[in-house]
């Protein structure tokens, strides 16, 4: 005759059966659900910054003629020009809409602080602009040079990158790119 196997054994295994299944669970649906929202926020968060500093790059550039590569000029502009504060607090008088042209971020506010880094890894955005030097010599007719003038352009184009592959904005080499997003 044989004998059965005690019921502790039994109880025991089911455990390690409900144990493996909650981890099955929580491995295959709960955690990809949670990166996906993740991912999809900082995404989201991390555009908008960006939409924002291309704002403020187009303000800059309305006042000075030019674009900047600094970010903390960019946010010293945008804190205290008087016709980019007079723009931000504006209503327009036909539609009765806010002329401020930065967006506001997923917590509903406008941040001056959020202009600096990337939501996902707090890296600094990536920001560029283009300068060019061009150099012409005068030649006399017996060959000597006679004079060298050299006048160099900055800040005609720009570039802002996400470090996280989040997209790009302008380009420095083509003037057709100079405030189109990658996403648009």
């Amino acid at each position: 005759m044989r004998k059965s196997e005690p019921w502790y054994i039994h109880a025991a295994l089911w455990v390690v059966i409900v144990i493996l299944s909650y981890v099955l669970i929580r491995v295959a649906i709960i955690n990809p659900n949670k990166y996906v929202a993740q991912e999809k926020y900082f995404k989201k968060e991390s555009r908008l910054r960006m939409d924002n500093l291309r704002q403020a790059e187009m303000l800059y550039a309305e006042k000075h003629h030019r674009f900047t590569d600094s970010i903390d000029s960019l946010k010293s502009f945008v804190e205290n020009d008087s016709s980019v504060i007079d723009l931000m607090n504006g209503v327009d008088s036909l539609s009765g809409k806010s002329t401020n042209p930065f967006k506001k971020l997923s917590n509903g506010t406008f941040n001056f602080d959020s202009l600096y880094a990337t939501p996902k890894s707090f890296s600094p955005y990536i920001l560029q602009v283009d300068t060019s030097t061009s150099i012409d010599t005068m030649i006399n007719r017996w060959g000597k040079i006679t004079s060298i003038d050299t006048s160099i352009v900055i800040g005609t184009k720009y570039f802002i990158k996400d470090p996280d592959g989040y997209g790009t904005i302008g380009s420095l080499t083509s003037e057709a790119l100079k405030n189109t997003a990658s996403w648009e």
